[in-house]
């Protein structure tokens, strides 16, 4: 029954999911989607609609342009591995993608101190203002089920089931190291606080010196940078968008 259960890959992938959602804790805190990053939001314009269409109106932004993209190239490594391409290889490669992105994001919320299990419902997350089922959004399962089609369709253009089965049992494995975590989620919320406690700090003591031109960039707050010389200025560039 277990033949079909690739135990390494599965828990590899996880601490893949596990990570990326503990470095974008690190990151962002408790502000998700980038809230308060010096990064640039988009919803505005042909691009900024179509991405909030399929992304339930939340903005594109550039910090998730590459949080989201290297992702998935990392996944394709094994084409340049030495691994043959196929289409039903491409495909499943996709699928896993869109499965990966559902449980990383969702360890962002059991682990974040900021919204943990008992806080991730509806309401509490606004870039989460769809329809949610039971104790998830909408997205969560179209990002499972998406998977699963991509395979069943991978899986029919190699005439064989097998390529379903093994994503089947990706999903389970996948799903049960999730509830594993959420379990033991309170011991992440400690050792989280622990290394922010009062005067656990060295950024004091750690030699350090500005950047030689910090005026060149966006560092929070309103945005207000001129266009580089001879460029566009930034109603010219909203109007390109428009």
């Amino acid at each position: 029954m277990f033949d079909d259960l690739n135990i390494t890959l599965t828990v590899l992938l996880f601490l893949w999911c596990f990570g990326l959602g503990a470095i974008e804790i690190e990151i962002e805190g408790g502000y998700g989607w980038a809230e308060r990053l010096p990064t640039w939001y988009l919803k505005r314009g042909k691009t900024g609609m179509v991405y909030g269409w399929f992304m339930g109106h939340r903005p594109l932004t550039g910090y998730h342009v590459y949080a989201f993209t290297i992702p998935l190239v990392i996944l394709h490594l094994p084409f340049g591995m030495g691994v043959d391409w196929s289409l039903p290889a491409e495909l499943a490669t996709i699928a896993k993608y869109f499965l990966l992105a559902v449980i990383w994001d969702y360890c962002w919320f059991v682990l974040n101190p900021a919204y943990t299990v008992r806080r991730f419902k509806r309401g509490n997350v606004w870039w989460f203002e769809v329809p949610w089922i039971w104790r998830f959004p909408l997205d969560y399962y179209f990002g499972v089920l998406l998977s699963i089609g991509l395979v069943a369709l991978a899986s029919w253009d190699a005439g064989s089931g097998e390529i379903l089965r093994e994503h089947l049992w990706l999903i389970a494995g996948l799903f049960v190291l999730t509830g594993l975590t959420v379990l033991f989620a309170p011991l992440y919320h400690r050792w989280y606080r622990h290394m922010r406690r009062a005067g656990a700090d060295d950024r004091g003591i750690t030699p350090k010196y500005g950047p030689p031109a910090p005026d060149e960039v966006w560092s929070g707050g309103v945005p207000d940078l001129p266009p580089l010389e001879g460029g566009e200025s930034v109603d010219e560039q909203s109007a390109v968008d428009r």
